[in-house]
């Protein structure tokens, strides 16, 4: 195994790695940068590779190459699985890249689009190497700790709402990486627990599948194409890895970080704790008079729809979705298996179905804070969010309230 370091190139930061008998070329790329295209153009026009694998996982491949699948997204299902959250923070990460790339006049991850393009039509292999996005996203969540959580998201949204233009030429040469890094890159640098999940556990899976492609077939020249940022790590962990094949395998890696890693038990049992304590406050009070019980109702009612309410309202729901969400959030609040948000989130899909044409603005209006009020699509994640977050606050509002009648 040998490697050739050629990160000084003048045009685009390079590294050549040899495994066995395969010639690995690894290209670092930004990805909203016309340079960057330009360059996978013409490796592949030279004929000298017969595979070119790339930093996309199968659902952001498919969302690259068939941008109409939006259209085809289930929201029911979205909601009934609870996966707005993760949607939503995958249309805040895309959003981040559509302004840089509408800035620059070029498409998101257009040295991808080339990178397929070109393999299509030199009839090449096309290697998806990346990790499941959500897969990454989960793994981030469970890493952070929960204080932190809050944090982050507000570091993502100012990302995707800053009207702050950024020189191009800083683009070509900072070439941050993909849009994760890009979104999270002040976190990354000083959060171990961030850079962790999002970088190097990439930087290892990419690796890995790389070697698991070596491994099946017969590639002589393989031409990988990476955001820049994990240029210096992915060439790392392809010898590391190398070295270690005696004692794990390539695919043993790969599964082994496609694995979403479970909460602490601690916080499944959590809300059953809430609901027992409140049932508990409902309870005593009754045993203590009719008078206090119906009190402590009332305040559970009131303080706990009203700020899943308001929740609901401040995202735009329609006025029944606002009131679903009142009347919905103090018995979901006594059920940990469903939640506010779906029930606000499903009033609001009854009452304002999306158009086609919400779907098809949702990756440009989500680049601008009043457009996630103005896309149904968007509106109803909010609705979602919201609802949900309202009716976790008042949860833990009323409850005190509860209890400090009781006291």
């Amino acid at each position: 195994m040998e490697s050739i370091d050629r990160s000084e190139s003048p045009e685009q930061p390079l590294q050549e790695v040899t495994l066995g008998n395969t010639h690995i070329t690894v290209l670092g790329t930004a990805h909203v940068s016309r340079t960057s295209a330009d360059t996978v153009e013409e490796m592949l026009d030279t004929g000298q590779y017969d595979a070119v694998a790339i930093e996309l996982c199968p659902s952001r491949y498919n969302a690259l190459i068939d941008p109409d699948s939006l259209a085809r997204m289930d929201l029911f299902q979205v909601l009934k699985q609870g996966k707005v959250p993760m949607v939503s923070a995958s249309l805040a990460l895309g959003a981040f890249q559509q302004r840089m790339a509408d800035q620059f006049g070029i498409r998101p991850g257009e040295e991808m689009r080339r990178a397929i393009d070109m393999g299509q039509r030199h009839e090449l292999p096309v290697l998806l190497i990346d990790r499941e996005v959500g897969i990454t996203l989960k793994r981030i969540y469970r890493n952070v700790p929960w204080w932190q959580r809050l944090t982050l998201f507000s570091g993502l949204l100012a990302s995707v709402l800053s009207r702050e233009e950024i020189p191009e030429e800083e683009i070509e040469r900072l070439k941050e990486g993909d849009v994760l890094e890009s979104a999270f890159t002040q976190f990354a640098e000083r959060e171990k627990h961030l850079y962790q999940p999002l970088i190097a556990e990439r930087d290892r899976y990419m690796a890995a599948r790389i070697h698991e492609e070596i491994d099946q077939t017969s590639h002589r020249n393989l031409l990988v194409v990476i955001g820049a940022g994990h240029l210096r790590g992915l060439v790392e962990e392809l010898k590391a890895i190398e070295a270690e094949k005696d004692q794990q395998t390539a695919t043993d890696i790969v599964q082994e970080l496609d694995q979403t890693p479970k909460g602490s038990p601690f916080w499944r049992v959590f809300p059953w704790l809430i609901v027992v304590a409140i049932l508990s406050g409902f309870v005593i009070g009754f045993m203590r008079s009719p008078d206090l019980g119906w009190t402590l109702v009332r305040d559970w009612v009131v303080i706990n729809g009203s700020l899943s309410a308001l929740g609901a309202l401040i995202a735009g729901g329609h006025v029944l979705t606002v009131l679903t969400a009142f009347i919905a959030a103090p018995l979901t609040s006594l059920n940990p298996t469903i939640g506010a948000g779906m029930v606000a989130g499903g009033a609001e899909l009854f009452l304002r179905k999306p158009t086609v044409g919400d779907f098809d603005r949702l990756r440009t209006d989500t680049t601008t804070l009043s457009g996630w009020w103005k896309n149904r699509v968007a509106r109803l994640f909010l609705v979602f969010i919201l609802s949900s977050l309202g009716s976790a606050i008042g949860t833990y509002v009323a409850g005190f309230r509860i209890f400090d009648r009781l006291i």
